[in-house]
Order: C-alpha cells, then structure tokens, then sequence
C-alpha cells in the first residue's frame, strides 16, 4: 500500500463538518468520492482535525491509502478536477511513510477565529466571520489572552458534548491582533477539547464588551466552571490554519 498526505483548504459553510454522517454532506465524505473516481479504489481519508459544521480551514491536513503508485501532481490536480464542484482545494500532496498519521503524528494545530468589530451588518464576510457590532477593547483582550497559555484544566471552556476523558490541555499560543476593523484570535496546541476555541473566543469577546475583566481569566480557569466562562462563538469565523509534524 502507498500512502499519501494532503493539505486542503476548504469553506465549511454548507458542510455538516470534517466527518463522514448521515444527516448531510461532509468534507471527508467528497475527497473520498473524489479519491474513488480517480483511482478507483475505495478507501478512508483521515483528517488532523475534525472540523465542525460551518468551520473552514487553510491548512487541513489528511492522509490516505491506496495500492496504485500516483504522481503527486496527479493526485493534486486529478482530485480538485472531481472536486470543482464543491469549495474544496487540494493545496499540495506529498508520499509518507507508513508510520505517518495525519491525527496522531501532529504536534500543533493553530486555529484562527476572524471578527469583524464594526457598526454595519457584514455581507460579503458574512458566513466567513462574526459580525461584533459594539466597539471592543482590543488591549484587553490581548492582555487576557495571555492567561490561557499553559498547561491547566479547560473544563469551563469545554461544551456539554466534549467526550475527552481528561479536559487538562497545554495552550503553547494565543495572540490577538487587530488590522482595521477585523479582530484575529490565533491559537496553538497539540490538541483542543471539543468547542475550546470557540469558547475561548466567546470569554475574550466579553472582554473586550467590558462583561469580564480580563484578570478574571485565572479565577475562571480555575473554577473549572462552565457558567463562568463566555458564550460559544458561532462556528463561521473558525479557520484551522495549519497542523505541524
């Protein structure tokens, strides 16, 4: 068998997420279809991270596994031509040996979450980011930022749905930064609980609203208290931007 990574960009907005389900059509499901059609072979593509319904991605990475030996221009180009009719992008593909897992082997994946801080509704970024119509604190959220990096317990930053055994995770990263009227959150770790970012987000949003002072960050932490933390952003203005090995 001869097995293949590929980096992947897509627009989440019409997807029921990352994986395979039966209630609609998923990212994984239509790079297989694709993967059937150009080589004719029927196999399961593994994904670094599993994106939920509405997020994108810029640097999604996955692998898989075929008998038949392809070119790596064939398997870009071959797969973007079956998938053209849907908003995904094979960026790049590369041979890997067999000891490489496109989940297990990661070591940081870095999401970003894009804002849009301004008084008029959002159009053309309407489904690409979240619209914030009160002015935020930019300096605050910064400083609040800081407060997540580390090792600790995430379970007030984790959804009811989260089925991690353990919710104790090593933030290495998390900056904010403005340019005009758009707002980045960019955070790094090896892992995330399910909806950690989007929570996290929710927290620094609040206190940039002025709801939460940004030194409370450490006490909400530590509470492990759910209640406490801010509310879960919606999933459009999450981006997965890239996976390190």
């Amino acid at each position: 068998m001869n097995k293949y990574k590929i980096i992947i960009e897509y627009s989440g907005t019409n997807f029921v997420g990352w994986q395979k389900q039966t209630n609609g059509i998923s990212i994984q499901s239509c790079i297989e279809n694709a993967l059937f059609k150009l080589t004719g072979e029927k196999t399961t593509i593994f994904g670094a991270g599993r994106t939920d319904a509405g997020v994108h991605a810029k640097g999604q990475v996955a692998h898989f596994e075929i008998k038949k030996v392809i070119s790596l221009d064939s398997i870009r180009d071959g797969l973007n031509q079956h998938l053209k009719k849907n908003p995904i992008s094979i960026l790049k593909s590369e041979k890997v040996d067999n000891g490489f897992n496109a989940r297990f082997s990661a070591k940081i994946r870095t999401y970003q979450y894009r804002i849009i801080n301004r008084r008029s509704p959002l159009t053309i970024e309407k489904n690409l980011a979240l619209g914030v119509f009160k002015k935020l604190n930019v300096n605050e959220m910064k400083k609040g930022a800081k407060f997540f990096i580390g090792k600790y317990d995430f379970n007030a930053f984790r959804s009811i749905d989260c089925q991690s055994s353990s919710s104790v995770k090593t933030v290495n990263s998390c900056e904010v930064n403005e340019i005009n009227e758009e707002i980045t959150v960019d955070v790094s770790a090896r892992s995330f609980l399910h909806s950690q970012v989007r929570i996290m987000v929710g927290t620094l949003i609040e206190i940039g609203k002025g709801k939460i002072k940004s030194k409370e960050l450490a006490e909400i932490i530590s509470s492990k208290d759910r209640s406490r933390a801010g509310p879960t952003v919606p999933a459009h203005g999450l981006y997965l931007m890239k996976v390190k090995y």
